[in-house]
């Protein structure tokens, strides 16, 4: 026999916009006798698991997030936000990762780091990103700031950032950015940083090109350049090149494949051991050059192209 649902005549109601988060097995806050994973909990759930594609459309530096977040080991960026700062916050600084994996850390100085290679909560990043850092600019001075579940209905990056600012990337050899005095750092706090710099892929991020960062790895070198066109725009572009033979960057270099990640295609080149970051920034430059000219083309891919899309589609892998 099915149970009565609990008369809800006579309770009071509060507007969608004003009910709080509870736990999914509790009464729902609005009053209407039904579980809140049954209630205003649905729109909730469908909020955390509905994945955003492309969750820094709309900032500055789209490419340069998505570089930080997946492919740089130690770089920081100064954030502009939309509003001033509260009183004691001298500044915001987005980190790719902080010590212990924390999701943002309000220093003692009254500072605020926003840490960006986390683990997330639900599918949007920016949301999540977003609610991090609202509570890291009324966190206590001194403390961490811990991983929660966003609110569904909060605010975005893109709502608190200045969209006309410059996001302009600062790559570092090691994580020292983490204390203010590294060299007189505490003997955990120094095994700690040694731990992850001998971690660190050498990184160094071009100047003449958009998205585009040089790693040193044992066996050969790296190219991995995040760009910003659609992607099966951009794979026919490629397949053009790369049917032409003029797909690599120089001699000693190749397209080896791309990756997939928050909505944009990266490709990567392997390149010599001895190409330094200085090395691959005119090649980089006269490619992109090329690239531009594939882009605009608008005849069908000939066999060869088609052939060669093929591979390239191939050796894709998917990050996020």
């Amino acid at each position: 026999m099915a149970k009565k649902r609990p008369q809800t005549k006579g309770k009071s109601h509060v507007s969608s916009g004003e009910i709080p988060v509870v736990g999914a097995r509790e009464p729902c806050p609005c009053g209407s006798g039904r579980r809140y994973k049954a209630c205003h909990g649905r729109a909730a759930a469908h909020a955390v698991t509905e994945l955003v594609q492309r969750p820094f459309e709309g900032l500055a530096g789209e490419g340069d997030w998505i570089a930080l977040r997946e492919l740089v080991p130690a770089a920081t960026v100064r954030l502009t936000l939309t509003e001033s700062l509260p009183d004691g916050v001298p500044s915001v600084t987005l980190a790719t990762v902080l010590p212990m994996a924390w999701p943002a850390l309000r220093r003692d100085d009254g500072s605020v780091l926003l840490g960006l290679q986390n683990d997330t909560s639900s599918g949007d990043l920016s949301r999540d990103l977003a609610d991090t850092l609202q509570r890291a600019l009324t966190a206590e001075p001194g403390t961490p700031v811990q991983a929660r579940r966003a609110p569904a209905d909060g605010p975005r990056l893109q709502d608190l950032l200045d969209p006309s600012a410059a996001f302009e990337p600062v790559v570092h050899t090691g994580f020292e950015f983490w204390v203010p005095d590294s060299e007189n750092a505490s003997p955990e706090v120094a095994a700690s940083l040694e731990r992850a710099n001998a971690a660190a892929i050498p990184t160094v991020k071009l100047s003449g090109v958009d998205g585009a960062y040089w790693c040193e790895t044992p066996d050969k070198n790296h190219l991995r350049w995040v760009m910003p066109h659609p992607e099966e725009q951009l794979l026919d572009a490629l397949a053009r090149l790369h049917a032409a033979g003029t797909s690599s960057l120089a001699e000693g270099t190749r397209l080896v494949g791309s990756f997939r990640a928050h909505g944009l295609t990266v490709p990567v080149w392997d390149l010599p051991t001895g190409m330094s970051a200085e090395d691959v920034e005119k090649p980089a430059a006269e490619f992109a050059e090329r690239l531009a000219a594939a882009l605009d083309s608008e005849a069908p891919l000939t066999v060869e192209e088609r052939k060669a899309r093929g591979g390239l589609t191939n050796r894709q892998v998917t990050l996020s």
